[in-house]
């Protein structure tokens, strides 16, 4: 069977930008706010697609490269976005978030998520973070790569008991220590983990997502697109012809759907550098969603590309 044109992420946005075209989905979806899931702690409303700044936003003192990041952060609140996720292992990112956030004016809607990672003094770089943030205190606390985590996890819970932070959880990626993250799932009192999924990577389906599910406790997705990988290696193939069932206009939608379509997962958050790429990711949080069904059939396909 011949393949339809090729559309990917590429060639849609630039077809679109030569016809002066700024949506992605059909006008009224474009309109619509973005899909939001409940955090099961306490029933905060998330929307279903964030902002990571790993390798994107580690930019150092380029000031050029700090105004286009606070760009992709103008584009990302201004689609509906909140959580922005960090870590002290992340190079510049921090300060780059808080030249952002400062140039922005703070935007009320901001979801600060950032992490501690050391073996260290973690009260002290928590205390760092803020102060790089420029935030008058974080939403959300994480223990990175469960680095000291017995240690770090009791300073969260005492920080959440106080008052000085309102949610606590833990991290992992590219399926490492998953029977460790299943023991702390299991015994701690977290509201959040964070671990690797993707169309392809989908282990976390088997346990982790289910258990996320019984205790209540909210996903967050890191390389939803492999740090860009999947992008690469499918932006080449048409389309599949069922993405348009699901209001996908390019990969990283479909993507990012499949994804964010789990009904474990709270929030992915994708990275990027680009304004017109988060505004395209925020379109992943819009319009239909695959059911199990789609979801068995995307998988499949995806697999035998």
């Amino acid at each position: 069977m011949p393949r339809s044109p090729i559309l990917s992420r590429r060639t849609l946005l630039g077809a679109m930008a030569a016809a002066g075209a700024a949506p992605m989905l059909p006008d009224a979806a474009a309109q619509a706010s973005p899909l939001t899931r409940p955090i099961p702690s306490t029933g905060e409303a998330m929307p279903v697609v964030g902002l990571g700044s790993w390798i994107t936003f580690n930019v150092g003192d380029d000031l050029e490269a700090r105004d286009e990041c606070a760009e992709v952060m103008r584009a990302f609140f201004a689609e509906g976005g909140r959580m922005i996720d960090s870590s002290p292992m992340y190079g510049s990112s921090q300060p780059v978030i808080g030249y952002g956030l400062a140039r922005l004016g703070h935007p009320p809607g901001l979801f600060a998520a950032d992490k501690v990672w050391t073996s260290g003094d973690g009260p002290g770089q928590i205390e760092q973070s803020r102060r790089l943030w420029g935030v008058p205190q974080f939403d959300l606390l994480q223990v990175h790569n469960l680095l000291a985590w017995e240690t770090h996890l009791d300073t969260l819970l005492a920080m959440k008991a106080e008052g000085r932070l309102r949610y606590v959880g833990i991290t992992t990626s590219e399926g490492r220590r998953h029977g460790e993250i299943e023991q702390v799932m299991r015994s701690r009192p977290i509201d959040f983990v964070q671990i690797t999924y993707n169309i392809l990577d989908r282990e976390v389906e088997e346990r982790i997502l289910p258990l996320a599910q019984d205790r209540g406790i909210a996903v967050i997705v890191n390389r939803p697109f492999r740090q860009g990988e999947l992008i690469d290696d499918f932006g080449g193939e048409a389309l599949p012809g069922w993405a348009g069932e699901i209001g996908c206009g390019s990969w990283a939608q479909l993507l990012l759907k499949f994804v964010v379509s789990h009904p474990a997962v709270t929030c992915a958050i994708p990275a990027t550098t680009r304004a017109d790429h988060v505004r395209e990711n925020l379109g992943a949080a819009r319009g239909p969603m695959p059911d199990a069904a789609m979801r068995r059939r995307m998988a499949a396909d995806i697999e035998a590309l």
